[in-house]
Formats: structure tokens, sequence, C-alpha cells
């Protein structure tokens, strides 16, 4: 059973414009994107920086209502939950943000940090116990219980964000960008401690990043976007070596290799992403795509399985039979 089902979702953000800001025009940052993710997988989401990630991210959570669509939480719209609902929703789905530093309330003690959960949602714990274990799960000491957020290194930081997501068991985790403000030695370690407490706590994430090479690393299946759209989803083995999308080639091709001796092709997209407010019409990627054909600028290919990859889907005219 799918633990997450996003279903033709759609989040668009009004643009007021006039004297009277009215909204008369919109940011189609997510336009039409369905997946779904299994009990205990990764799914990666990649892209370049505006393309939607996050705003998915949090339409997930249920931190943005959709403008169109459905997301399914274990069977049920998230959309249509009373309050009692989506307070039951929260204590299953938890978000790990970007910036560590500005998502920990630096007036608070790291105690008070974690402990809030469990005043929300009325858990009778004892909730000291629950801090200490929290905080040794992700590789601290029950000490830093007492300190502030501004004691910390950035990694260390992260560890307490990790620590408050887990702190009421969820079931998925939406982890967006968790790694990028790090630094690569960090990051590693980081990544190990996720992989870690999705083993032993069974958990399901979503992770959101712009670094392919650190997707590849956790993810059991990957889906690329550009400007709203999903292009590409496929096994993160498959993407990599068998990568369709024009889209994904260019940003496979930037990934760099840890050897001074080899060379690698590197395909140079020319021209700007297009505003998310006037999309293109027919293939968002055409106006940098170097096959451009004349039925890309007309017609908007659909997101299908390509017949030569095991569940391989691709957006592409290309691949039309």
């Amino acid at each position: 059973m799918s633990v997450l089902e996003v279903r033709n979702l759609k989040k668009f953000f009004p643009v007021p414009k006039g004297i009277f800001l009215r909204a008369k025009d919109f940011v189609h940052a997510v336009d039409d994107i369905s997946f779904k993710v299994e009990k205990g997988e990764t799914l990666g989401l990649v892209g370049e920086s505006g393309c939607g990630k996050t705003t998915l991210g949090r339409c997930i959570t249920n931190l943005y209502k959709k403008t169109a669509g459905h997301v399914f939480f274990n069977e049920q719209d998230i959309f249509s939950f009373n309050s009692k609902a989506l307070k039951e929703f929260r204590l299953k789905v938890q978000m790990i943000f970007q910036d560590p530093f500005e998502s920990l309330d630096s007036r608070q003690t790291i105690k008070e940090i974690l402990k809030e959960k469990y005043i929300i949602h009325k858990k009778n714990v004892n909730s000291d116990e629950e801090v200490a274990t929290l905080l040794e799960k992700v590789g601290l000491s029950k000490k830093d219980m007492f300190k502030f957020p501004h004691e910390f290194s950035g990694g260390q930081r992260q560890r307490i964000g990790i620590a408050r997501a887990i702190s009421l068991n969820p079931e998925l985790i939406v982890c967006d960008e968790p790694v990028s403000a790090l630094d690569v030695s960090v990051q590693s370690k980081i990544l190990n401690l996720l992989l870690k407490l999705q083993e032993d706590m069974g958990l399901t994430y979503v992770f959101i990043s712009h670094d392919l090479a650190v997707v590849k690393h956790i993810s059991d299946r990957i889906a690329v976007m550009y400007l709203g759209k999903i292009v590409e989803m496929a096994d993160a083995e498959a993407l990599y070596s068998k990568h369709l999308h024009p889209y994904t080639q260019a940003l496979l091709s930037a990934i760099p290799i840890p050897d001074p001796e080899m060379t690698k092709k590197r395909i140079i997209l020319k021209g700007e992403i297009p505003s998310a407010q006037n999309p293109p019409k027919g293939c968002r990627f055409h106006t940098r795509c170097m096959h451009c054909m004349p039925v890309c600028k007309k017609e908007e290919p659909k997101l299908v399985l390509n017949k030569n990859g095991q569940e391989h889907y691709v957006a592409c005219h290309l691949y039309d039979e």
C-alpha cells in the first residue's frame, strides 16, 4: 500500500496587480503532478531553484493548501481533514527544513524545543528522558539539552532538527534540502544518520535537493522537476545509467568527477528558465532544449511509462511512438 499518493496536484500563487492589488495572474509553482511513495521508500525530488520542489513538499505536509488535485496519506485526502484529523496527521507527517538555525527558536533551550511537541499533542511521557533518548539517537549528548541553538555547529543543529522530526514516531518525513547548508564532510554524516533512522524506525522519506550526487546516495527512486512539472521519474540506478529526458541529461553531465585525469562531456543549456508566471506553451523545456522539434512548441508531452524502461517514466516527444 502507498503511504503517500499525489494525484494531479496544482498549486498556483496569485500575483496582485493594479491599484486594488487584485490577482490578475498566477505563478504556476506546481502544475499537475502525480506520483506514489511506498512504505519505507525514499523518493528524491531534484531540479533547479524555482522549479517547485519546496512548494510541493509543503503541499504534501499540508502547510500550503492546494489549488487543485489531491494528496492522499494512507488513502485519506489530507485536504479534507477537520481540525482533529489534521492534528493526528501532524503526528504522522513531519518536515526537516533547509536552514537548521532559522528553524530553531533561538530563545529556547534544546530541551524546550524538543518538549514542545509533547505538550502540543498532550503526550503524557517523561519528557526529560524522551529528550535525552532523542539526542542520543541523533549522535548528541543528553547534556546538550540545556544549551541554546547558537552554541552548536550547523551539522549539530540539523541533528536537533532531525530529533524534533522523529520525536513523535512519524511515518513520513519530508526533507527539504536538509544538507545543502552544510559542509561536504558533515553532509555525509547527516545522510548516513537519516539512512540509519529509516532502517531503525521504518521511515518513509520525500527527499528534496538540487544536488544529484546527494540524491543518488539516499534515494530509491528519483523524480526530476522542471518549472512545476515532473519530466522524468525512475529507479535511482536506472535514472543515472539510462537517463532519457534532455534536461536530466544536462543535470547529470554537471556532476563533478573526483578524478582530475578523467574528462566528461558537459551539456551546457542556453538561456534562462522561463517564468513560472507565464510558462511557455507545449513542452516547458523546449526553449532550452537542443532536440526541440515543432511539436514540442505546440503540444505538452505527458509523463508516460517508457517501453524500454522498467517503471521508467519520461515526458518528452522524443519517445512518442
